[in-house]
């Protein structure tokens, strides 16, 4: 099982996390094989019993006794989480916040960038889904917020930036750029040329490091694993678009109160 680890996480007391990879599980075919997502498409999907044995090997790994996941729509929503609820009801939302020890957030990916915050002297964290949409759109910011009302201090909270599709491997069209743009001038920085005209490579990990330090964040760890390029290791949406495959596994990153 591959459960890559932030040092800036890993130095506080009472917070368990990891950011696991494709590899440990019990999934097979595309999904092959520490899948944690529910797929969607009909014909095409992973058994829900695969899901579930996978989701309790996260679990286990993180010594924690509940997982609770969201529905994630590419939102700046923030739920605040105090109790675990059954995978079908889960809340339409990319972000969740909790002090409640016991319950690992956990943040499903493939391409996007999942982030993990901990204020550990407040015991308080944070797990938020950072596609380019929900960044763009404040999702990084709210769960600051989020766990500001439940006692953490900003000065104080750490954040770690999990394995995404790197720079090199995100290319997109003007109309992508020129969104970001018109927000913003200073934002055609994380834009870099791309291999067709009028096309630009985008940076998502340095635009999501960047909204949290203007945030405030002082203490920002990037992990730099690109999800695109690490076939073995990560599953990709862009990755498997390009292959013609019809769908693909998701990655899970999670946090814990211990």
């Amino acid at each position: 099982m591959l459960i890559l680890k932030a040092d800036n996480l890993n130095a506080l007391t009472g917070i368990a996390h990891g950011f696991f990879g494709r590899t440990g599980g019990v999934s097979t075919g595309i999904y092959e094989s520490l899948n944690c997502g529910f797929s969607r498409l009909a014909g095409e999907k992973d058994g829900p019993g695969a899901v579930v044995e996978n989701r309790r090997q996260v679990l286990a790994a993180l010594g924690a006794p509940d997982l609770v996941t969201l529905s994630q729509v590419h939102s700046p929503q923030v739920v605040t989480v105090t109790s675990p609820w059954a995978m079908a009801d889960s809340p339409e939302a990319d972000a969740m916040v909790t002090a409640t020890a016991g319950i690992a957030l956990g943040i499903l990916t493939a391409d996007c960038a999942p982030v993990l915050f901990a204020d550990a002297d407040a015991g308080v964290i944070g797990a938020a889904h950072a596609g380019w949409k929900g960044a763009l759109g404040g999702v990084l910011e709210n769960t600051l917020a989020a766990m500001e009302k439940l006692g953490a201090q900003r000065g104080r909270i750490v954040a770690s930036i999990g394995p995404c599709i790197s720079q090199a491997n995100y290319e997109v069209g003007p109309e992508f750029r020129a969104r970001f743009v018109g927000e913003d001038a200073a934002h055609a920085r994380f834009f870099a040329p791309g291999a067709r005209a009028e096309h630009h490579r985008f940076d998502l990990e340095g635009f999501t490091a960047a909204r949290l330090e203007r945030a405030g964040v002082d203490r920002i760890e990037r992990l730099s694993a690109c999800t695109y390029a690490r076939d073995a290791d990560f599953f990709s949406f862009r990755r498997a678009t390009h292959r013609g495959e019809k769908d693909y596994g998701r990655e899970i990153s999670a946090i814990a109160l211990t």
